[in-house]
């Protein structure tokens, strides 16, 4: 379908613009949100009922999109003109297909492909486009591991080659720990379609002064980049975010340099011209001031959760207005912010296990500058991200003392599962 025969603001007449998500969590239920705002018919589906997006979406589905036929069941059930895959865990097989009869996969089935795959995405980034990348080696046994954590040297990180959030990742120090980390990197990896064993990415373990995310915009307009938006991890998942993030002018043309630079070679690479979205770009600084690119999504970021509070426009009405074709130009990404304001994420991460409630919200939300978003999952098992905080202070340092505090402020309570 091309820009011109897509048809907004009638989501129930007979022609409108048919959008199928695959994945419906917190992120896709913003998207989903901004493309409804803008008259497109949207489907939610994910692997269990009451998923964020469902719960607003005008239909939802419930299926285990990494299984091919139920995948390619459910579009061929909805029939949508534009498919958004908002989560890793998807039969990219059917993708493929989906694009071969006419549909439009956000940015590409290609794309969707590589950069679920730390292998072959690493592989483009450092040897076909020469971006700087860490140190590192690929093994596919315990042995392989071990030879080429000798050769990256200590400390170094195993990772497997799909798997995201941190999941399966760990920091090997000494030679001896070597088969703890192939062993968390077989439990954390996402097992579908990957055999009975996973690859793993092997890197040395840099001399990092902080993470980057650049929220880069792809369009029919071409390609912009947002402000950069700085974040704090833990075990390899995001608890911070904030905007703009202090990078020293010296370095502010380099990371928008590999930024766009990363997104036009997968964009290349995808043979298309409307690989449109938003891409999460995520970028190292070293302590000595060498800019080093990591990974890359293919959809909005969860650091960019920020930009809700911080940029007129939301990485998710970015991404909502790039997907239907609408040019996005550098006009459009400004800072929503008075001069030497800032803006901040904190991420709720409960643990626990059953149903988590959430009160005190008059106190939590008293600060002015404050927001809050739950995200009104069904339970938590173990930990999960729950909600996040959203402040704006006269810098990032009040920015994120208020986002943190109107989080300590909540009062979160887990029902036990009966």
């Amino acid at each position: 379908m091309t820009t011109d025969s897509m048809i907004l603001g009638t989501p129930f007449g007979e022609h409108p613009t048919r959008i199928l998500m695959l994945g419906s969590g917190e992120l896709g239920k913003e998207v989903t949100i901004s493309l409804m705002r803008l008259g497109a018919w949207v489907c939610a589906a994910d692997s269990y009922n009451g998923a964020p997006a469902a719960q607003v979406a005008h239909e939802a589905r419930v299926l285990d999109m990494a299984n091919a036929d139920a995948l390619r069941n459910v579009i061929g059930d909805v029939k949508p003109d534009i498919v958004i895959p908002e989560i890793e865990a998807i039969a990219t097989d059917v993708l493929f297909e989906a694009e071969q009869a006419g549909i439009r996969v956000v940015p590409s089935a290609a794309i969707a492909s590589i950069c679920m795959d730390r292998e072959r995405l690493r592989q483009l980034a450092a040897d076909e486009l020469g971006l700087p990348t860490t140190k590192f080696e690929f093994a596919g046994s315990l042995q392989e591991l071990k030879e080429a954590a000798t050769r990256i040297g200590f400390p170094c990180v195993v990772k497997p080659v799909m798997s995201s959030s941190g999941h399966g990742q760990s920091v090997v120090r000494s030679a001896d720990k070597i088969e703890d980390a192939w062993n968390e990197a077989q439990t954390g990896r996402r097992a579908h379609g990957e055999g009975d064993v996973s690859r793993v990415i092997i890197e040395q373990l840099v001399d990092l002064d902080y993470e980057l995310t650049m929220l880069t915009v792809s369009s029919s307009a071409g390609i912009v980049v947002c402000e950069p938006i700085g974040q704090r991890q833990e075990s390899g998942d995001y608890r911070d975010s904030w905007q703009p993030a202090a990078v020293e002018p010296d370095h502010r043309q380099e990371v928008k340099r590999i930024a766009t630079q990363a997104v036009q070679g997968l964009i290349a690479h995808a043979g298309t011209d409307t690989a449109w979205g938003v891409f999460g770009v995520e970028l190292f600084v070293l302590k000595d001031g060498t800019v080093l690119f990591n990974e890359v999504s293919p959809r909005p970021h969860d650091t960019g959760m920020v930009t809700m509070i911080s940029q007129y426009l939301s990485e998710f009405d970015l991404h909502a207005r790039a997907v239907l074709g609408i040019p996005v130009s550098k006009a459009h990404i400004g800072l929503d912010l008075p001069k030497y304001y800032g803006a901040a994420s904190h991420a709720i991460v409960v643990e626990g296990n059953g149903e988590v409630e959430f009160s005190n919200l008059q106190t939590a939300l008293a600060t002015p500058g404050t927001d809050l978003r739950i995200f009104s999952k069904p339970r938590v098992e173990g930990h999960r991200r729950m909600g996040v905080t959203l402040a704006i202070g006269s810098d990032i340092d009040e920015a994120r003392i208020k986002a943190n505090e109107c989080a300590q402020n909540l009062r979160i309570v887990v029902n036990p599962a009966k």
